[in-house]
């Protein structure tokens, strides 16, 4: 494992949990806009949860505004989904656990309410994580479509 991957020296007073909303805060800025607050949760022992505020841009306002919901939703699925290298390293970076599954919405009927979760693998667990799907996704079937396998099924 290189430094990079080596999990980072959480100081005692500030929990894994924290480190994790400000990755989150920090890609919510870079792709959405600076959302209004992030809170982390443990969900069970191998799941993480990132709540986000008040994520919508100004212009994703004024889609909410006209009532353009659904566009609205696929465009952040798109730009979520195409970015699941981005959201993940972070997590297993502070986590020192590679992410199983990672699972990405947005409420834009409640000002853009975001919702992150990330399942991990269990300790110890060598395989390929939720990135290396991803690569593997590029250049096989959905590939265009970023929907995941089960969801393409239910469409066929």
């Amino acid at each position: 494992m290189s430094a990079e991957e080596q999990p980072i020296e959480v100081e005692p007073d500030v929990k894994l949990v924290v480190h994790v909303s400000l990755e989150m805060v920090r890609l919510y800025k870079d792709h959405f806009g600076r959302p209004k607050s992030a809170r982390t949760y443990w969900a069970g022992p191998d799941a993480l949860v990132v709540f986000l505020e008040d994520t919508l841009t100004q212009a994703e306002r004024n889609m909410v505004e006209k009532g353009d919901h659904d566009r609205l939703r696929d465009k952040r699925m798109t730009v979520q989904y195409s970015t699941v290298r981005e959201f993940c390293e972070p997590v297993e970076r502070i986590t020192g656990r590679k992410v199983r599954s990672f699972l990405s919405s947005t409420d834009t009927e409640v000002d853009g309410l975001s919702m992150e979760t990330f399942i991990l693998h269990p300790a110890g667990y060598d395989g390929p994580s939720r990135i290396d799907a991803e690569a593997r996704g590029a250049t096989g079937a959905g590939a265009t479509t970023g929907r995941t396998a089960s969801a393409l099924s239910l469409e066929a």
